[in-house]
C-alpha cells in the first residue's frame, strides 16, 4: 500500500510540475505555442487559463493528500536506521587514562641489535686512500 502511494506521489509531483510549466506567463498564452498567434484558442477563449488552473488545483490537492498520508504511515511504523545494532556497555567504551611515560635513561635503554650479515655475503670493501 505504501509503495502504491509513493508511486502516485511521484507521478503527481511530475504532473504538477508539467502543468505549472504549461501555464501562460504574463505576455504569452499556451495557444501561441500551438500556432494560435497570441490568442488562447486551443482551449477556447478563456478556457486555457481556467482549465489549467483547475488541473493545477486538483494535482496540488492530490499531492498534499499523498504527502500527509506518507508522513502518517511513516510515523506509525517507527522504523530506525540503527534498528539491528546492539548497544556497547559504557564500561567497555571508557578507557583508563594512560600513565605518563617515564623518561628513559640512555644507559638503561636496551641496546638495539643490528641485523647480522649473511654468511655467504662478501666482506665490505675497505676504503684505501
Amino acid at each position: 500500500m505504501e509503495l502504491a502511494i509513493q508511486i502516485l506521489h511521484v507521478l503527481v509531483a511530475v504532473f504538477l510540475v508539467l502543468v505549472i510549466l504549461l501555464q501562460a506567463g504574463k505576455g504569452a498564452g499556451i495557444g501561441a505555442a500551438f500556432g494560435g498567434a497570441g490568442s488562447q484558442t486551443v482551449f477556447g477563449g478563456r478556457g486555457a487559463q481556467t482549465f489549467l488552473s483547475k488541473l493545477t488545483s486538483i494535482a496540488a490537492a492530490i499531492f498534499f493528500l499523498t504527502s500527509l498520508t506518507l508522513s502518517f504511515i511513516s510515523s506509525t511504523h517507527a522504523r530506525s536506521v540503527v534498528e539491528g545494532e546492539h548497544a556497547i556497555p559504557a564500561a567497555q567504551t571508557e578507557k583508563a587514562p594512560d600513565a605518563p611515560a617515564a623518561p628513559v635513561d640512555a644507559q638503561q635503554a636496551p641496546a638495539v641489535e643490528q641485523p647480522a650479515a649473511p654468511a655467504d655475503a662478501a666482506p665490505a670493501p675497505a676504503d684505501a686512500q
